[in-house]
């Protein structure tokens, strides 16, 4: 199973983006699917999740301006991302649980400018 991450890039304070987190070789569905993010010098931290069921949890700094959503016959995730600000500059990592597996994926590099 491979998780491919696309839609990162370089973008103004305040403007928007969209990721997308696609699995190939997968013959099953995931658990859960979600994005993580870690800037320079920090920690990987939680962004937002969602289950195969729809439930979402988001981290506080993104409450209100991301929004994650999945294509469960697709196994894709997506993080739509609006009222980007500097300190959202980070790679984000998707990340995928089947069971007691999980999967990770190549990150893509979000860089707001202020």
């Amino acid at each position: 199973v491979q998780l491919q991450a696309s839609g990162g890039g370089l973008v103004q304070a305040g403007g928007s983006l969209r990721l997308s987190c696609a699995a190939s070789g997968s013959i099953f569905s995931f658990d859960v699917m979600g994005w993580y993010r870690q800037a320079p010098g920090k920690q990987r931290e939680l962004v937002a999740t969602i289950t195969i069921g729809g439930f979402i949890n988001y981290a506080d700094a993104v409450k209100g301006r991301f929004t994650i959503s999945r294509d469960n016959a697709k196994n894709t995730a997506y993080l739509q991302m609006n009222s980007l600000k500097f300190e959202d500059t980070a790679v984000y990592y998707c990340k995928a649980r089947a069971g007691v597996r999980v999967y990770w994926g190549q990150g893509t590099l979000v860089t707001v400018s202020s």
